[in-house]
């Protein structure tokens, strides 16, 4: 009698406790199905309308007309070739970082405060910067110009308002923006490195850069893999920085990037079907290519063990 006491009060706990089990477990599935099924459904619905955002989206069924339109809609290949063009600067980032990050693995006077002054570009508002740089790059009394002139005595170019110099404008900036996350990841991926591997190298006669070249890279590219991969992520997404430095898009869309005209199609033009089935398409870009980086990273990311 009292054994069967004891089995239905732990059958009545264990199903307590999975109640409980599936309460916690449902949070972030409910929160998922809200947050980030029904969106993605509802925009690929949305993508297969003529909706503006305001009508029927139901009744303006065009099938896959948008995505055939996208295809051979010249300005979206050229806003794709411009946020491709950007993406120059997350090797530059990534190997600037390294460097910088060698030079900062040391223990010299006043370190920490170096370091916190490369992350705060990182932690500052996009819109402040990006303002800041507006300055910077200002063709009649920026700072790059005035200390061009001041070196050579001729005018600097015309940083946002020529088709080449806006790109290399908005390249310098991103660089600057990422720096200091990839100067913070890559001192952490050099720490955990032990000296060990070093000292051994240096027995079989190792020199400074053979260390650099066969200790170090291979053993933070697990960090370059993750700068690698949130690079690309990011950098298909770019928008802000295009929205406030050059918020026509450059001369002759020079510096528009796939986000930039998304959201002018969708938002400015009332195109919503279009700019949905535009974000389709970059969202299917992002994930071959991030599958592809995923694939491939068992030839050269290199781990500890």
């Amino acid at each position: 009698m009292t054994s069967v006491k004891q089995k239905k009060k732990m059958s009545r706990a264990a199903r307590e406790e999975n109640r409980w089990g599936l309460a916690f477990v449902a949070s972030p599935f409910i929160g998922f199905l809200i947050f980030m099924a029904f969106p993605i459904v509802f925009a690929f619905v949305a993508s297969l309308t003529k909706w503006n955002g305001i009508n029927n989206m139901l009744d303006n069924f065009i099938g896959f007309e948008n995505y055939i339109k996208l295809l051979t809609d010249e300005k979206f290949w050229k806003v794709l070739g411009n946020t491709i063009i950007y993406m120059i600067g997350i090797p530059i980032g990534m190997i600037l970082g390294l460097v910088i990050a060698v030079g900062m693995n040391r223990k010299i006077r006043g370190i920490k405060v170096l370091r916190t002054l490369y992350y705060v570009p990182v932690v500052s508002s996009l819109v402040a910067v990006a303002i800041l740089w507006m300055w910077v790059f200002n063709y009649d009394y920026g700072l790059f110009n005035s200390i061009i002139k001041a070196l050579t005595g001729m005018k600097g170019p015309n940083w946002l308002g020529d088709e080449f110099w806006v790109k290399v404008s908005m390249i310098i900036f991103m660089v600057w923006k990422g720096l200091g996350s990839s100067i913070i990841l890559y001192l952490a991926g050099l720490q955990n490195i032990p000296r060990d591997y070093y000292e051994a190298a240096s027995i079989d006669g190792a020199t400074g850069f053979g260390l650099f070249r066969h200790i170090t890279i291979p053993l933070v590219s697990p960090v370059t893999f993750y700068l690698l991969i949130t690079g690309l992520i990011g950098g298909f997404q770019v928008f802000v920085e295009v929205l406030v430095m050059v918020p026509t898009g450059g001369l002759d869309y020079s510096a528009a990037t796939v986000v930039f005209y998304l959201y002018e199609k969708a938002f400015s033009s009332r195109q919503m079907g279009y700019g949905s089935a535009m974000a389709f398409i970059l969202a299917i870009i992002i994930f071959i290519i991030t599958a592809i980086n995923f694939k491939a990273q068992n030839k050269w990311v290199k781990d500890l063990d």
